[in-house]
């Protein structure tokens, strides 16, 4: 199979899920090793209607924000930054939630699913930086930040005393507070949306990077790259949806893929 820079031509629409952010030490959903184990992501109707749901959430997330916090990109991160500096990518839409393209240096970013960095307030809408929330947290649960693994990419550990955490509320007006990202069955907002189908269509091609694109909100911007029949290269380690449409498909490493091309192209 021939690598990226003979796969791709002109300036390329990156999409990338969470198979680019395992080398950073993030787990993925679906990935080899974590589809074996059986997990249910938080729902955006259980977090908003479910008191108990959301104690549980918080408490996770708790012991889980700081490995999300700390990670840094790896090189298919940096990579992408690079690609993009020496103007062979239109930008990167991602359906992670981690802000690693950020801090490896992209700079059109589209955050498709939001930023686990923020908090919002369901009532009034304020905004509170998830560092803030997790000092509020600690004060007022002590004892709750111990070790226990980390499942998923938004932070999710296992934790097993739960009757006793408080969770706080907004500091503006006492109301719910919700990490500032799209849980399962959210919706992306429009705008957004538009956003990322601009991107696509400014491009000559659409390369996807790590994502099994099980669910519609990535796989609509492949079918609306084949549509415009333009070439789409899918780099990931297992099936995905996208499959079918697909001009080419890698079962390769994410990092190994896009550090090979920038070697290249740059």
């Amino acid at each position: 199979m021939a690598g990226l820079e003979q796969l791709l031509e002109g300036r390329v629409a990156v999409l990338t899920g969470a198979g680019i952010s395992t080398d950073s030490g993030i787990p993925d959903y679906r990935g080899p090793t974590t589809r074996e184990r059986v997990r249910q992501p938080m729902q955006h109707k259980t977090f908003v209607e479910d008191a108990e749901a959301r104690r549980r959430y918080w408490a996770r997330s708790l012991v889980g924000w700081p490995r999300i916090r700390d990670a840094r990109p790896n090189g298919g991160h940096e990579a992408l930054a690079a690609l993009e500096r020496a103007g062979r990518l239109t930008g990167v839409i991602t359906q992670n939630v981690d802000g690693l393209h950020q801090r490896a240096g992209s700079q059109r970013v589209i955050e498709l699913h939001g930023a686990l960095a923020d908090v919002t307030c369901l009532g009034c809408g304020a905004l509170e930086p998830r560092d803030t929330l997790q000092a509020r947290l600690l004060h007022l649960n002590p004892y709750a930040a111990r070790a226990a693994p980390v499942h998923a990419p938004d932070g999710d550990a296992d934790v097993a005393d739960l009757a006793s955490f408080v969770v706080p509320g907004c500091l503006a007006c006492e109301g719910v507070l919700k990490p500032d990202v799209v849980f399962f069955g959210g919706s992306v907002p429009r705008p957004r949306v538009e956003d990322a189908y601009a991107l696509v269509d400014a491009s000559d091609a659409l390369l996807v990077v790590g994502s099994s694109l099980a669910v519609f909100s990535g796989l609509r911007f492949v079918r609306r790259a084949h549509a415009a029949k333009k070439p789409i290269v899918i780099v990931n380690r297992g099936p995905t949806r996208g499959d079918p449409f697909a001009t080419a498909k890698l079962e390769d490493s994410a990092t190994d893929t896009l550090t090979a091309w920038a070697a290249t192209a740059v």
